[in-house]
């Protein structure tokens, strides 16, 4: 018993060459991608902190300001001696643009990240005797972009310039209805890497009275300092409040991330 095999059709040069120019430019494109994943780094190859750079800008305008500003802010072990503080929020302004809320030598710094929105509120001590403007600069920079402002205030000590100081923010009907830009004592301001944001924080006497001898927060902080924003504890003050909000605030964006995978 036979079986009719099927003709086989005459194989053709310049279909051979296509497929095979075909498959090899496949492959090309397939390494070529690879390869340029690799040479950008982690710009897209890591979808969770893209995501969480993305969730973090978009906070200033989806997180209701209890939670950003908390209405009270505990502070163990944050003053000097290691004393406990605790916080209260007397004031909160409308998120608003960078001209209006920084001074103009902070905003020329920050510029290269893009200076979106700021949101700032004020906080006194629990004996209203001190108070702390604490703020959030939400950039348009992507990681390498704070990266790069990170690394630039670090070498050029931009944080501790008393003209890039954080200006205050006063509340009339308040103990800080008298905390301007000559109040202010003491500030600190951190460029996150992790977000896209700038915290600060700038705090001052309640009492109105004029700080001729203004001192970054690390400087008053520092042991046998005797500066009268030393003294008073206001580099504490500045450094705790501007912690526990940027702690906060990271917190929202892990769960903000979270949620979004």
């Amino acid at each position: 018993m036979t079986t009719r095999l099927r003709p086989v059709r005459a194989r053709h040069p310049g279909r051979t060459v296509g497929s095979v120019a075909c498959v090899v430019l496949g492959l090309g494109l397939i390494g070529g991608a690879a390869t340029g994943s690799w040479l950008t780094g982690d710009s897209s190859a890591d979808p969770a902190a893209r995501t969480g750079y993305t969730e973090a800008r978009d906070l200033w305008h989806s997180v209701p300001v209890d939670t950003l500003f908390p209405r009270t802010v505990k502070g163990e072990g944050a003053g000097p001696g290691s004393a406990d503080r605790v916080w209260t929020r007397i004031a909160v302004a409308p998120d608003g643009g960078c001209a209006a809320a920084l001074d103009p030598l902070l905003v020329k710094a920050v510029q290269p990240v893009g200076c979106g929105r700021v949101l700032r509120a004020t906080y006194t001590d629990a004996t209203a005797s001190s108070v702390t403007t604490v703020g959030l600069i939400f950039t348009e920079a992507d990681a390498d972009g704070m990266r790069a402002l990170d690394r630039r205030f670090t070498a050029e000590g931009l944080a501790e310039r008393t003209d890039l100081m954080p200006r205050a923010l006063p509340a009339k009907g308040t103990v800080a209805a008298r905390f301007g830009d000559g109040q202010r004592a003491s500030w600190t301001v951190n460029v996150l890497t992790d977000a896209p944001v700038v915290v600060y924080a700038v705090s001052g006497f309640a009492d109105g009275r004029t700080v001729t001898d203004p001192q970054p927060a690390d400087e008053a902080k520092a042991e046998g300092t005797t500066s009268a924003p030393a003294q008073a504890g206001l580099g504490h003050e500045a450094t705790g409040v501007a912690e526990r909000i940027e702690r906060a605030l990271r917190q929202i964006v892990s769960t903000a991330t979270e949620q979004s995978e």
